[in-house]
């Protein structure tokens, strides 16, 4: 899963002509191509662990990691400042949405393939879209409600409603892309009013806070290897998360957003190569039209910033 800390750049910024250099737009492409490996490598080893281990303790393990490793962060570039937010209510909502996210999509990998579990979790371009026009007054033309509509259409092809395929964990990572829609919403609302580092911090702290409240609930004594496992979990996606802040430093968000959608791609060889597991050609055929219709909104978004 691209996580929550990883979209916060596509979701704040609004798309713009592109004006960059073609190398620097070249280099941030990379930057988020490489980002999608640590996010699928995240994604393969929270479902390694998922059999033997409860999502609210996976995930207490990549919050811990995510907020031991803002810390040094914070401390060079001025905790004190850094934590102070002019709105922290809405830094704890969206704190709260991005940590539900997490957990729902951990709780479904247990049941899941992770292409399965990443192709119903890319629905949630189109469900920021929907809560946008809802709580942030923005207008949709037809061809992005289009777009919506075929990406729906996509999410259903995936988990296959009303037949003997359908799993019902299915509806884990698509109640995990609506918290983190919610989210999304949520940060745009406050964008350019908080710095970057500020909300990268309240949400690793709100949901450190939160999963540690949930954890007696649901302890299972961890080995070892469990834990660093766990660690590595949020290492990786961390370390995504870095790339993806990397990339956005040189490209616009319109011309690097859609790469992400190569993530599908690396969830399916990483399941083969790991668990030996290949989508079935419905998985393919659904995930396909999921990332086609957001790409296509993505296309929507950029021409309508230039007009």
């Amino acid at each position: 899963m691209i996580t929550q800390a990883a979209r916060e750049k596509s979701t704040t910024q609004q798309p713009v002509a592109d004006a960059r250099p073609v190398q620097s737009q070249l280099r941030g492409t990379v930057l988020m191509l490489i980002s999608t490996v640590f996010f699928s490598g995240s994604d393969i080893v929270t479902k390694g662990l998922a059999g033997a281990v409860p999502a609210v303790e996976i995930a207490w393990i990549r919050y811990a990691t995510f907020s031991v490793l803002v810390i040094p962060l914070l401390m060079m570039n001025g905790s004190g400042t850094l934590l102070r937010s002019q709105h922290p209510w809405l830094q704890v909502l969206r704190g709260l949405g991005t940590v539900g996210s997490a957990l729902l999509f951990t709780a479904g990998l247990r049941f899941l393939q992770v292409a399965d579990a990443t192709a119903i979790y890319f629905i949630s371009p189109i469900l920021i879209m929907a809560l946008s026009i809802v709580f942030l007054g923005e207008k949709v033309g037809w061809r992005r409600w289009s777009a919506a509509a075929v990406g729906l259409l996509g999410v259903l092809i995936v988990i296959r409603p009303g037949t003997g395929a359908f799993n019902v964990a299915a509806l884990l990572p698509l109640c995990g892309a609506t918290s983190w829609a919610a989210a999304a919403v949520v940060t745009r609302k406050m964008s350019g009013r908080d710095h970057s580092l500020t909300t990268l911090a309240w949400s690793a702290f709100v949901g450190f806070a939160l999963l540690s409240v949930l954890l007696p609930f649901s302890w299972v004594t961890p080995s070892w290897g469990e834990i660093g496992l766990g660690v590595c979990v949020g290492i990786f996606s961390t370390i995504g998360h870095w790339f993806v802040i990397l990339a956005y430093r040189h490209a616009n968000a319109s011309t690097i957003a859609p790469f992400s959608y190569i993530q599908l791609i690396w969830a399916a060889i990483l399941g083969y190569f790991v668990f030996n597991a290949l989508p079935d050609q419905w998985t393919v055929i659904g995930a396909a039209v999921i990332a086609a219709s957001g790409l296509y909104t993505a296309y929507r978004e950029r021409v309508r910033a230039k007009g």
